[in-house]
C-alpha cells in the first residue's frame, strides 16, 4: 500500500510501498476513503507524543470501508462504510465497564499507537467495540471531518458543560475543534462567543452561529471584553486550541459557578499553564477536560446530521490528496486555515 512515512521527528515525509497492516483476530483492516488533517497530526511528527514508534505513518481521523474482518469480530462485515473514534478502546477495562471508551485504561489510536490513515490501509483493533457505521447519506468526506475534532466538540458541549439554551457559550481559539462548537452550541439553543485572531475566522464563526465575536487582538484584555459583552462572565466556556493564555482567559472569562471546558490540547509549555484558582474558589467555578467521544454516543450525533441540524460540510474548506498532505502536514502549525483539510485522494 501507499504510505505517507518519516523516519525522524521533524524530518521528511515522503510517501513509499509499504505493506499492507495484518489483521487480528478481534480487529479490522479499513480501506481508506478519507481522512483528516489535524494539529495533532503535526504534533505527533514534531515527537510531542510518546506513544510514537519511528518510522511512523499519522493520521487518526478516517472514514473508510472494511477490507477484512477477524474471526472473533460479530458485529461488521467486509463492504461496512465506517468510522471511528480517534480514541479506540479495549472493551474490558474498568473505565470501558462505565462506558468511558475514550478514557479507555489501554486504548489505542492509529496515527500514534500505530499506524495511521494516512495510508491506503489502517489496522483498528476491538471493532466490534470502537467501529461506528455510517448512514449512507453521510460521504466518507464528510466523517473524516468528524475526526477528533467535531466529536470531541460534540461531546464536550452535549455531554460534559450540558449546555443549556439561552446560555452564553465563549469559545477560545476558532480552528475545526472552535468552530464545531460554535455549531454545536448554535444547534443546542446557545449563545456562542468566538474568540480568534484572524478576521476571516471569525467571519465564517459568524456565519456558523456565533452571535458576537473577539479579535483577541484588538481588545486590551480578552476576559474585559467577553465580561462586558456578557454582562458579568459566561456560563460556559471553551479552550479549543491548548495555549497557556486561552486557557487563562478562559476560566477566567467564566461567571459564578460557570463551567471551563478544556479541549485544546495542552502539549509542551503548554502543559503547564497558570490556572486562576482564587477564581476557581470564589466563584465556585467547574473545570471539565474533554477527550474525544465512545464509538457508542456516535448514533446520536450522526442523526443529527443526517436530519440537517448539524452541518459539518460547513466547516470543510480543503480536499487535498495524499501527496499535498506531505508537504502541508510539517505546515499545520502555521497555515492559516478557515476550516477542516482532508485527504481523500490516495
Amino acid at each position: 500500500m501507499r504510505a505517507a512515512i518519516y523516519e525522524t521527528f521533524g524530518g521528511e515525509i515522503t510517501i513509499k510501498e509499504v505493506p499492507i497492516p495484518s489483521c487480528k483476530e478481534d480487529g479490522v483492516i479499513v480501506k481508506v476513503m478519507a481522512t483528516g488533517m489535524c494539529l495533532s497530526d503535526w504534533h505527533g511528527w514534531k515527537g510531542h507524543d510518546d506513544d510514537i514508534k519511528l518510522p511512523h505513518v499519522p493520521g487518526h481521523e478516517l472514514s473508510g470501508i472494511i477490507h477484512e474482518v477477524g474471526p472473533k469480530v460479530r458485529r461488521f462485515q467486509v463492504g461496512d462504510r465506517i468510522t471511528v473514534p480517534f480514541v479506540c478502546a479495549c472493551g474490558s477495562c474498568p473505565q470501558c465497564d462505565c462506558g468511558h471508551h475514550q478514557v479507555c485504561d489501554n486504548q489505542s489510536q492509529p496515527g500514534f499507537t500505530h499506524w495511521g490513515s494516512y495510508a491506503e490501509y489502517v489496522s483498528i483493533d476491538y471493532a466490534d467495540v470502537n467501529i461506528v457505521k455510517l448512514p449512507s447519506d453521510i460521504s466518507f468526506v464528510t466523517a473524516a471531518s468528524l475526526g477528533c475534532r467535531f466529536t470531541t466538540a460534540y461531546r464536550a458541549l452535549v455531554h460534559q458543560a450540558k449546555v443549556r439554551p439561552g446560555e452564553v457559550v465563549a469559545i477560545h481559539g476558532c480552528g475545526g475543534v472552535g468552530l464545531s462548537c460554535i455549531m454545536i452550541a448554535a444547534s443546542m439553543g446557545a449563545i456562542p462567543v468566538a474568540i480568534d485572531v484572524s478576521e476571516s475566522t471569525l467571519s465564517l464563526a459568524s456565519e456558523l452561529g456565533a452571535q458576537h465575536t473577539i479579535h483577541a487582538r484588538k481588545v486590551s484584555s480578552v476576559v474585559s471584553a467577553v465580561r462586558e459583552w456578557s454582562e458579568g462572565g459566561v456560563s460556559v466556556s471553551v479552550d479549543a486550541l491548548g495555549s497557556q493564555e486561552t486557557c487563562f482567559n478562559s476560566v477566567a472569562s467564566l461567571s459564578k459557578r460557570g463551567r471551563h471546558i478544556q479541549v485544546g490540547l495542552m502539549v509542551a509549555d503548554a502543559s503547564k499553564s497558570i490556572v486562576p484558582m482564587d477564581l476557581v474558589v470564589s466563584r465556585e467555578l467547574e473545570i471539565y477536560g474533554s477527550h474525544g467521544m465512545q464509538a457508542h454516543e456516535f448514533p446520536s450525533m450522526l442523526r443529527q446530521i443526517d436530519a440537517g441540524i448539524l452541518n459539518p460540510d460547513k466547516l470543510i474548506e480543503k480536499r487535498v490528496s495524499l501527496e499535498e498532505a506531505v508537504d502541508i502536514l510539517p505546515q499545520l502549525d502555521t497555515l492559516e486555515r478557515k476550516g477542516i483539510w482532508v485527504v481523500d485522494k490516495f
